[in-house]
């Protein structure tokens, strides 16, 4: 699938080298972080963004941070983003089991390896990713009973900082870069959105 926009021609000198080396460290292009350099501003402010998520924090660690940044790639059906945030998914210890509830084919209380916090914060990224907005009492209440408020910001960073970059790829119809080799798990055809 074609993008609906192609990079600029000739890229800053500066953005050349800092795409050239985020790019070379995973591997792969990031058409939508070049489509972006079309306004430079915007691309950098992006960049700060994405160097400053959380990444393994005691709180929020590793796994749990995975769990919510492949759910709510799900969540807001972006293929490139299930594939990104889903390349590590045996590494981070997450089943095929929590794949599928994940993709809400299966229902999070028949899948026994999912904790409580892991329960309360997926149902929080949830509501982030939904429209319209909504937060219901309890799921509020579950967070504040398992995060302090440092961790709930982690949280809710992390799904925000997803559907932002959900939200952009999309706009620019940037497809899956290939970053996992499990996509058959992942069912990314099924999460596409453009209808070109």
């Amino acid at each position: 699938m074609k993008p609906y926009l192609d990079p600029p021609p000739r890229l800053p000198l500066l953005i050349r080298l800092a795409l050239g080396l985020v790019e070379r460290h995973l591997g792969k292009e990031l058409l939508a972080n070049r489509i972006l350099a079309w306004y430079p501003k915007a691309l950098v402010g992006s960049g700060i963004m994405e160097g400053l998520v959380a990444h393994d924090e005691e709180e929020v660690p590793m796994r749990l941070l995975k769990l919510i940044r492949m759910y709510t790639s799900f969540l807001v059906s972006c293929p490139f983003c299930i594939d990104m945030n889903s390349s590590t998914f045996r590494e981070s210890g997450i089943s095929e089991d929590e794949i599928m509830t994940l993709q809400g084919r299966k229902a999070m209380a028949e899948v026994a390896s999912l904790g409580e916090r892991e329960r309360a914060a997926l149902a929080y990224a949830a509501c982030i990713s939904r429209t319209p907005l909504s937060f219901e009492a309890e799921v509020v209440e579950a967070m504040k009973r398992h995060f302090s408020e440092r961790g709930i910001v982690i949280v809710a960073s992390t799904c925000a900082q997803v559907n932002f970059w959900a939200r952009l790829i999309q706009a620019f119809g940037v497809a899956p870069a290939g970053f996992t080799e499990e996509c058959s798990i992942l069912e990314l055809e099924k999460y596409r959105t453009g209808k070109a």
